[in-house]
């Protein structure tokens, strides 16, 4: 008798696209995702403030990218990714001025180390057309059962139509290897200015 697919191609068919109503369930899962992220911990350096601005942060977020490309989130909401269409990476500085004061009253003071993180991954985005996986996360304690590749394949199954490269950058060596496996590959290595982060540039080649 068959035992069918193994977990993480199970955990494929279950993706879909993101709701509106699910923003808050989606946002509490990726503040627990990112809450060791090494960029999140620069940005917001006292874990009990963290705690308190990283649902809205990721809420601002799920907002802004609704109209950008596709969200996605697994049947249980276990995992998501939020992915920018080829010609959206770039935030305009239209919507800087109109989400600036949303961006205030989700970082605080914290809001100068937020704009740098914000202009260097800016300043490192590659050029030309491009699917950009904007934000990945899963839940801790899903971690390590092929949810969070399974959900990133789907977005490149779902993406990639033969004509774009996708792209992202990431603050954690240990993702570099992750990435490798679904074809990605460093095309650059860089820090955050003033004692900032290190991330690295990934790019998946047409």
């Amino acid at each position: 008798m068959s035992e069918g697919p193994p977990p993480s191609e199970r955990m494929m068919s279950a993706v879909q696209l993101a709701r509106h109503d699910q923003r808050r369930v989606i946002a509490a899962m990726l503040s627990r995702a990112f809450f060791n992220d090494p960029s999140i911990g620069w940005i917001f350096p006292d874990p009990v403030v963290r705690s308190k601005r990283l649902p809205r942060l990721f809420m601002l977020l799920f907002d802004t990218d609704a109209n950008k490309g596709m969200r996605l989130v697994t049947e249980r909401g276990e995992a998501a990714t939020l992915w920018r269409a080829p010609g959206q990476a770039h935030t305009s500085m239209g919507e800087m001025i109109s989400s600036l004061l949303p961006m205030i009253g989700c970082f605080g003071s914290a809001i100068g180390r937020a704009i740098a993180v914000s202009q260097a991954i800016d300043a490192h985005l590659p050029d030309g057309d491009y699917w950009y996986l904007h934000i990945a996360g899963c839940d801790p304690l899903h971690q390590g059962k092929g949810i969070g590749g399974a959900i990133v394949r789907d977005g490149l199954q779902r993406s990639v139509d033969g004509r774009f490269p996708a792209y992202l950058e990431t603050p954690l060596e240990k993702n570099i290897s992750f990435y490798q496996r679904m074809g990605f590959a460093v095309t650059d290595e860089w820090t955050v200015p003033r004692g900032g982060p290190r991330f690295w540039s990934m790019l998946r080649p047409v």
